[in-house]
């Protein structure tokens, strides 16, 4: 199968790439800066901007054959003034060039969460890509995840910061809040997956890991990873403002993405659909597991408006 993945250079896409030339489809990535991309052997590149619609057509082509489906891994996690407008032009963009191209299918990873909850203002943008992407011609399968874990992931960054730095953390109440953290390679799984999966084509699901924790014992279990203890002493009341500033405090985390994450974590994220498990089986990796290869993996930068993530952004 031809496949374009946009956001290939991100957290999801330099890792999802692979896997898909490695179960045989033909894969071309779109990227804004050809020359700063290194791609595995095989892989088309395209440069464009999903800013820029003139620039997108030849991304929905490998040869001059049409690409079957198409992969949306593109969202602004620095946040920032004017990021929802960005991300909306973007799907607009994207959607409108995959309908013209006569698309079959489009993959969107999105963030876990209830509308119900009252989502982050970064959920909340999620979901209006999400229904961008349905008014197009081509089918739209979403996976909403929550925290995924994994060297490079902006929510697990912070909790990977919290947790080498402070032995003792004074938190508010949203530490108590439940989370389904997955790993990285269970995310990539499912979205291969579901490309193979027909039935998958025009339906909404949920991906999550084994485990359903308190952000509190996602915190403390990758600190005890590091060969450490950690001991929490909850603050009843600390507003998201000044809780953004303790992140930033204490991390390397940017301020606008600092601000976005504490509104997450209002949010209970965990699965409450788990159709996927009986439509793409896989093997699903326990906590620890996926936090000791994200410790061990090394570090290095993709462009923030390129990762993709769930709502543990």
């Amino acid at each position: 199968m031809r496949v374009l993945v946009t956001g290939a250079t991100g957290f999801v896409g330099t890792r999802l790439v692979p896997t898909l030339l490695a179960r045989g489809h033909e894969v071309v990535a779109l990227v804004r800066d050809a020359d700063a991309y290194a791609p595995p052997e095989g892989v088309h590149v395209v440069e464009g901007d999903l800013l820029e619609p003139d620039t997108l057509p030849p991304a929905f082509e490998i040869d001059g054959d049409p690409v079957d489906a198409a992969y949306y891994l593109v969202h602004s996690m620095d946040g920032g003034p004017g990021y929802e407008e960005r991300d909306r032009n973007c799907a607009q963009n994207f959607i409108e060039a995959a309908t013209a191209a006569g698309v079959g299918r489009v993959i969107y990873l999105g963030g876990l969460g209830e509308d119900r909850e009252g989502l982050s203002q970064h959920l909340q943008s999620r979901r209006e890509v999400e229904r961008i992407l349905a008014e197009g011609g081509p089918s739209l399968t979403t996976l909403r995840a929550a925290i995924i874990i994994g060297a490079g992931s902006a929510s697990f960054e912070v909790v990977h910061g919290l947790a080498s730095r402070l032995p003792v953390m004074t938190t508010p109440k949203w530490v108590d809040t439940l989370c389904q953290p997955i790993a990285i390679d269970d995310v990539v799984g499912y979205l291969a997956g579901v490309l193979d999966a027909p039935e998958t084509a025009d339906d909404t699901f949920e991906i999550g890991g084994p485990e359903v924790l308190t952000y509190a014992e996602i915190l403390r279990r990758t600190r005890r990873q590091l060969g450490h203890r950690l001991w929490i002493v909850r603050v009843p009341v600390l507003s998201p403002e000044l809780s953004a500033k303790w992140l930033r405090l204490v991390t390397d985390v940017n301020p606008y993405l600092a601000r976005s994450l504490v509104e997450g974590l209002r949010n209970t994220v965990i699965v409450e659909d788990d159709r996927i498990r009986d439509i793409v089986p896989i093997e699903q990796t326990p906590f620890e597991v996926a936090v000791a290869r994200a410790i061990d993996e090394p570090r290095g930068s993709e462009p923030a408006a390129e990762r993709s993530e769930g709502s543990g952004s």
